[in-house]
């Protein structure tokens, strides 16, 4: 049998490389694993030898120290890979094939999955609605930065790449449909941008920078980005869009410089519970300030999608109320002003065909917009270390080398 290898969380601020076992359609115990899910049988799922797997920002949370994942945990939801295993209830898949896995977990048989709500599946995670492969307090299914791993309900998660040949040679592409493409991509959606838009997004990371090549995908007229790191900045410029440094002050006067007015008609959230404060409190953590900031530039009757990823705890929090995800949104002011919020998971098989559609049919590129760098499995300490330095740059891993050169 092959052996495994896979990036581990050991503490806060340390990524290990260390041996795994190989996956088996059963759910084993280990860290982070619910006990209810332990010794559950999956033969609708397979197993995949991975061919693309990214660090991702809420993996760096995690890292950081600032959620409540045990020591051991596997990181790692966003999966591309080969079938080279396939249990017994699997019908419509095939070894050899080259899929999409997105990062929500979801059984496609509840209430939810049903209405197309794959992010809040009712029975993959025993303790709440949603779940997700490496990641705490989500069941604890086995993450994906490994050079196996295991998808369970496999003919409704997996998407199917029609051409192997096409799909390896646009796979720094294709890899980013596990999450940040479709998460940007909601986050747009769910903000009303269309034809015409003017749009801002808060935080220049990989999501912020799939959410702004969503927003020209959509149509919208002026994507503007708001961040305090130089070289995300410059990265969102690298693609036509106009960019708000926030350590320089409020976003809403460099927006009046740019559009001729200090409001925008859609406001993203890319950013999430590390949020810091704008201008001279721009070194200082302030969980609010981006929500805050939203509802003051986005005009009355727009909306805001909020991919930014906020949790119910916080151990690392500037306060008692942020360490149990109780933030002061001035949600009078969103109130008002009749905003629509969307906040959650994104449930990525709403938006996976499509956006796969445009990346082969050369509508997007995706991994451009994001600065996606190849880097081999054991070089990923070194990449948490310089994306937690705010390098602008997307860390795809290699595991098993398959990945073409570019």
């Amino acid at each position: 049998m092959a052996g495994n290898k896979a990036v581990m969380y050991m503490g806060p601020g340390k990524v290990e490389v260390k041996d795994l076992e190989y996956p088996g359609l059963e759910l084993k115990e280990g860290p982070g694993v619910n006990p209810a899910n332990v010794g559950r049988k999956t033969p609708h799922g397979v197993i995949l030898r991975t061919v693309a797997t990214n660090i991702c920002g809420s993996d760096q949370h995690m890292v950081r120290g600032r959620t409540t994942a045990p020591e051991g945990l596997v990181l790692g939801h966003e999966i591309t890979g080969e079938i080279i295993e396939k249990g017994n209830d699997v019908e419509f898949l095939q070894v050899g094939d080259i899929v999409s896995v997105p990062f929500n977990i979801a059984c496609g048989r509840c209430r939810n999955c049903k209405e197309g709500k794959t992010g809040i599946c009712l029975n993959v995670n025993p303790d709440r609605p949603g779940s997700a492969y490496g990641y705490v307090d989500m069941g604890g299914w086995t993450g994906g930065q490994a050079e196996y791993v295991m998808v369970p309900y496999a003919d409704w998660n997996c998407l199917k790449f029609p051409d192997r040949d096409q799909a390896l040679a646009k796979i720094r592409d294709l890899t980013m449909l596990s999450d940040i493409f479709p998460t940007g991509y909601h986050g747009c959606v769910t903000a009303g941008v269309g034809t015409g838009s003017t749009v801002y997004i808060a935080g220049a990371g990989p999501v912020g920078l799939a959410a702004a090549a969503s927003a020209h995908l959509l149509g919208a007229a002026v994507v503007i980005v708001g961040d305090l790191n130089a070289d995300r900045l410059a990265q969102a410029r690298s693609f036509g869009c106009e960019t708000v440094d926030v350590s320089k002050g409020d976003p809403k006067d460099q927006i009046a410089e740019i559009l001729g007015e200090p409001e925008v008609d859609c406001g993203v959230d890319a950013v999430g519970f590390e949020a810091r404060g704008h201008g001279p409190g721009s070194q200082q953590e302030a969980p609010a300030t981006v929500l805050n900031s939203l509802m003051d530039i986005t005009r009355a009757g727009g909306a805001l999608g909020i991919p930014g990823l906020y949790v119910t705890g916080d151990p690392g929090a500037v306060d008692d109320a942020a360490k149990q995800g109780s933030l002061s949104i001035r949600l009078g002011l969103g109130w008002a002003k009749s905003h629509a919020f969307t906040t959650g998971q994104c449930p990525v098989m709403r938006y996976n065909r499509q956006l796969m559609m445009a990346i082969l049919h050369d509508r997007v590129q995706i991994a451009k917009a994001v600065n996606a760098e190849v880097i081999p499995l054991e070089d990923a300490p070194r990449g948490y270390q310089e994306f937690d330095k705010g390098a602008a740059k997307k860390y795809v891993l290699n595991p098993n080398g398959l990945i073409p050169a570019a």
